[in-house]
């Protein structure tokens, strides 16, 4: 009899540890269905706000390229040789503060274009302006890009995997609220490393300037990012290289390349970004 007992109670036990195993199952099944509805404790410890997935990914993002350090600096400068189609785009110094709410751009044809936070102005006066909007914001952005994925205004939706020098990489899409910055229809997909978390590329298209969005969707661009280097524990890359990108085929033709050097942290603001009188200003 007690036998028979002891074989019953194994049996019960059992098929209720069986049971219990197909509904974990069954609920990790419509985790991995439905990954935007996981809420996740942030870092920070219990009681904070929960973090979908995607915030999640972009704060591994921000975490694998130091951004609290980066922004505990006052300004960051370098300077950047860039070319496109074999031909110099830009040779100059660039200094911005870490928050990029003011920005200086010291070309090697001694005119200037300053960003005192409202307006962009150019010195002297008689410089060409030709560009000059376009070059203040885009290879800043393109320079502090880890730091601004969690700016006002940035929406994302995680995408699939897809290769990068034939690896793998964890794809986001990023766009834009209406009315933020000078270009808010345009779009990101943001390459990270699954291993090391790192942002190592961005295809993009480029509205400002363009008649349309639409033209600009015919022409996708890419950037990738390599060669990083550490100042201050920061990683930085030193090397952009261009490229067209479609959906399908990832990159395709290489366009232009871009050497970042001597980038340098300043703690004190001083009189880097005062505006000097013989400047006219560049408007949208």
């Amino acid at each position: 009899m007690m036998k028979k007992i002891t074989l019953l109670l194994i049996t019960v036990v059992t098929f209720s540890c069986a049971k219990n195993k197909k509904e974990e199952d069954k609920t990790t099944e419509v985790i991995t269905e439905n990954k935007e509805a996981i809420p996740v404790e942030p870092d920070g410890g219990i009681g904070g706000e929960a973090m979908s997935i995607t915030e999640v990914h972009v704060k591994t993002i921000e975490d694998a390229h130091k951004k609290e350090e980066f922004l505990k600096h006052k300004a960051v400068q370098f300077d950047i040789d860039l070319t496109f189609g074999g031909k110099q785009r830009l040779d100059a110094t660039i200094t911005m503060l870490t928050n990029s709410s003011k920005i200086r751009i010291d070309k090697k044809d001694n005119s200037k274009l300053i960003f005192d936070g409202e307006k962009v102005l150019l010195t002297p006066s008689d410089a060409s302006e030709k560009g000059a909007r376009f070059d203040m914001f885009t290879w800043t952005y393109f320079f502090g890009l880890p730091y601004k994925l969690n700016d006002p205004g940035t929406k994302w939706e995680l995408e699939e995997m897809r290769p990068l020098n034939e690896v793998d990489h964890q794809t986001a899409r990023l766009t834009f609220d209406q009315g933020t910055g000078d270009a808010p229809d345009d779009w990101y997909v943001i390459y990270s490393d699954t291993k090391d978390n790192m942002l190592k590329a961005a295809a993009y298209i480029v509205t400002y300037g363009q008649d349309s969005s639409k033209k600009a969707e015919e022409d996708p661009h890419a950037i990738e990012y390599k060669e990083f280097k550490n100042v201050e524990n920061i990683p930085f890359a030193t090397k952009w290289e261009f490229y067209g990108w479609t959906n399908e085929k990832g990159m395709t033709d290489k366009l232009g390349e871009a050497t970042i050097s001597n980038i340098t942290f300043i703690e004190e603001e001083s009189s880097i970004f005062e505006i000097p009188e013989d400047v006219k200003e560049i408007k949208l």
